[in-house]
């Protein structure tokens, strides 16, 4: 309980960084742009907007998401987190690569001559970098202490449960690589006089936003349609199973995200037909002990019963003899 706490403690945290630089970052970048007039800051000054609002809808969705299950909710609101994921995704996408594109058009479209001083672009874009780089730091390293042993950075940050790490990531990702786009854009569109140029570079940091927002979006999305979980914890799972004495065979093992430490197991497994229904009772209580000890993040499971072994075929259990005691619950 004291490791579950520190982590999501350590999360909370990397969320907390990110806001509190973008918001600062924001403000530079929103005076910065009214005083040069460039496209491409003022598209920056709504992506760190839109970065700082996600930021704050993150940590609302986490505090709501802990709340305790009860009759509207018995399997508790840590899918919450999950739906302002969503939300997060949608708002980074209108607000920060709509407007930024929107921008990047208006400003070709008019066609725009002056060129303001670009020393206050160059200043804030030289500290908004390093504020998004301490922030990307963090929440990598908090990442990778949660990140499987011999996987992937990416295919780790796919396979991610907790929006409170891939959210982070994402966009601190997109903040470095829009102000480097800022960068070259108010340097190449002064060096070579050239106004369309910061125009341009405010159309593809709106496209670099819009991306990323497409890919929270697909992420959370999975997450709120029951996505499974990662598929080495139900290997784990079956492997504390069959090491059950009782347990004669384990089929099917379906398992369902809940929240970010919050997993729901239906288990399938068949006992000895000789065991007496104490016995059996009592089986499925060593079953569910050895589980939680192996997966602690397993809060809710479901036993289905199959007293003979045959019945279970490809891990789903086949019409015919099958003789189910039901479905037992029990809450980790």
């Amino acid at each position: 309980m004291g490791d579950e706490a520190s982590g999501s403690g350590e999360k909370t945290g990397v969320v907390l960084a990110a806001l509190s630089a973008n918001a600062v970052i924001a403000v530079a970048k929103f005076v910065a742009a009214s005083v040069t007039g460039s496209s491409a800051m003022l598209s920056e000054g709504i992506h760190s907007l839109a970065d700082t609002s996600n930021q704050a809808l993150l940590l609302l969705g986490a505090h709501r998401s802990k709340r305790a299950p009860d009759a509207a909710h018995p399997f508790g609101y840590g899918q919450e987190l999950y739906f302002w994921g969503l939300i997060v995704a949608l708002v980074l996408f209108g607000l920060g690569g709509g407007l930024s594109i929107y921008e990047g058009i208006h400003q070709l479209m008019s066609h725009s001559s002056e060129l303001g001083d670009p020393m206050w672009n160059y200043i804030v874009l030289g500290v908004a970098f390093l504020a998004e780089g301490i922030s990307w730091t963090i929440a990598v390293r908090a990442f990778q202490r949660t990140r499987p042993e011999g996987r992937g950075l990416l295919r780790a940050l796919n396979a991610s449960k907790d929006p409170r790490v891939f959210v982070p990531v994402g966009e601190d990702t997109a903040a470095l690589a829009g102000i480097l786009v800022a960068f070259l854009g108010v340097l190449l569109s002064h060096q070579l006089q050239a106004p369309w140029i910061d125009s341009a570079a405010s159309i593809v940091i709106g496209l670099i936003l819009a991306a990323v927002a497409f890919y929270l979006a697909r992420e959370t999305k999975n997450l709120l349609i029951g996505e499974g979980a990662d598929p080495r914890l139900a290997d784990r799972i079956r492997a504390a199973a069959e090491g059950c004495d009782p347990i004669r065979h384990i089929g099917a093992v379906l398992t369902m995200q809940l929240g970010p430490d919050e997993v729901l197991l239906n288990l399938e497994v068949a006992v000895d037909p000789t065991l007496t229904v104490e016995q059996t009772a009592r089986a499925l209580q060593d079953l569910e002990a050895a589980i939680r000890e192996e997966a602690p993040e397993v809060t809710r499971i479901f036993s289905s019963l199959e007293i003979d072994r045959d019945t279970v075929s490809g891990g789903y259990a086949r019409r015919g003899r099958r003789r189910s005691l039901g479905s037992r619950v029990r809450r980790a």
